[in-house]
């Protein structure tokens, strides 16, 4: 076991024991965005807005990812590229003043659609696999073409500004409510209100996204040997509950925060939105 090789740092070039053929997920183009979302509608429910309408200023305490729709369609007489279609949908967490005293939490919600261009080639071929069923048949799955699948990766927003508007002073077209999925709005209670709006929340956001086309692929790799576990799993026992607490390393950041430098914000910073 002691020349088994182990995943990590490759120091031996030429300790390959075969090529295998594996089938997987190419990544045919791919893209990434820093996005500035200015002045997105938030819709809240009725009660809600009722608040709303006797605010005198609202702050963004925190906003978050939903969840993401895409679409992929072909672009025509262009072979080979394809249009991404992506529409956020983000929960909004609002502190509402209504006058002297504690703020008020409201959640609300707010989307935004982006279109991208990628690369995907082509394929035409029909997908088939077996599905195996305990004392049944094997089933046939139905069958799939091989086209591009769109993967967008997001994490939650850093809310920029929020900012209280009258209704009479609005001059932006809003979103059509009619399209968001009902699951969307059983997260906020049900419906939205979009009559007695006499005063509309609008935020801005930062989105930091990656989108990237994929397609089913085999491709002939290197292979060193088949991977085997090398640790040994480990849990607390009722002789002795206290060995894996034993352990467990102090957490010194927690009781001393790390200072500005050792933050990595170009890699992404290790802090929350602020919600808790």
């Amino acid at each position: 076991m002691s020349e088994r090789v182990v995943p990590g740092p490759i120091t031996d070039q030429h300790c390959f024991k075969e090529a295998v053929c594996i089938s997987t997920d190419k990544v045919y183009d791919s893209c990434r965005d820093k996005d500035c979302l200015e002045d997105l509608r938030v819709y809240v429910s009725p009660n809600d807005q009722a608040l709303i309408n006797r605010a005198i200023n609202v702050k963004c305490r925190c906003s978050e990812i939903l969840w993401v729709y895409t679409d992929v369609e072909a672009v025509p007489f262009n072979k080979g590229y394809y249009t991404v279609d992506v529409k956020y949908f983000f929960r909004i967490t609002l502190d509402v003043f209504t006058g002297i005293g504690s703020p008020t939490t409201v959640t609300g919600l707010a989307t935004f659609d982006k279109k991208v261009i990628l690369f995907g080639s082509e394929g035409h071929a029909k997908i088939y696999s077996s599905l195996y069923a305990p004392c049944e048949s094997d089933l046939q799955t139905p069958s799939k073409s091989n086209q591009p699948r769109a993967t967008v990766e997001v994490v939650d927003p850093i809310c920029l500004n929020a900012r209280l508007v009258e209704k009479k002073d609005c001059c932006c077209d809003d979103d059509d409510l009619t399209n968001i999925p009902a699951c969307i709005c059983q997260c906020f209670g049900g419906d939205f209100a979009c009559d007695n709006d006499e005063k509309r929340v609008y935020v801005s956001l930062g989105v930091f996204t990656i989108i990237r086309l994929e397609r089913l692929v085999q491709l002939l790799i290197p292979a060193y040997d088949f991977c085997i576990p090398e640790k040994e799993c480990v849990a607390s026992t009722e002789e002795n509950p206290c060995e894996l607490f034993e352990s467990l390393q102090f957490p010194f950041d927690e009781f001393f925060p790390p200072e500005r430098g050792c933050f990595n914000f170009e890699g992404g910073s290790s802090c929350g939105c602020g919600c808790n």
